[in-house]
């Protein structure tokens, strides 16, 4: 069962490196798209940065996904995104042998101050790649109001959208 779950999130994340070899550099930081005006590095970068704390604080069962790295480099350049990506997924690979019921504490803030709970290290995990799901569709946004159209028709969506709908917004 971890094979399917662990190849699952490696699935994810593939759509990343699939997105990053089909934009350079200039189009990856390009932060002119309002309301927000975020980049698709910043994204990227924020979603690596949550399966780096992750891994991070794993040995530990104490994860704290608020001390996130931030790295301009993984930000601003497609490369450095590239080699982040190909780090975590050989973590997560080493995950298909681990207890996925494995009890962790995490702390976050849910927009009141941080507090802490306990997940299962399964849980985390599926909590990070809807996050990155959720974090694709935007990037999805950035890209389209850029006039940036990717191969990848499922980008961005769950994969429990109905492809009906997904072929309607296509």
């Amino acid at each position: 069962m971890n094979t399917f779950i662990v190849d699952s999130f490696l699935y994810t994340l593939q759509k990343a490196k699939i997105l990053l070899s089909e934009i350079d550099d200039e189009s990856y930081c390009c932060n002119e798209v309002g309301p927000y005006y975020s980049s698709v590095g910043s994204h990227l970068r924020h979603v690596l940065d949550f399966y780096n704390c992750i891994f991070n604080g794993f040995d530990r069962k104490y994860v704290n996904l608020t001390a996130r790295e931030r790295d301009q480099k993984v930000e601003n350049n497609c490369s450095e995104a590239l080699v982040c990506i190909d780090s975590i997924s050989e973590k997560l690979k080493t995950l298909r042998f681990v207890d996925l019921n494995t009890l962790i504490k995490v702390e976050d803030n849910l927009g009141k101050g941080s507090i802490t709970l306990q997940y299962t290290l399964g849980a985390l995990l599926a909590q990070a790649n809807g996050h990155t799901i959720h974090h694709y569709a935007i990037i999805g946004y950035i890209l389209d109001q850029l006039g940036i159209e990717i191969k990848d028709a499922e980008f961005g969506y769950n994969p429990t959208t109905p492809n009906s709908v997904r072929k309607a917004t296509s």
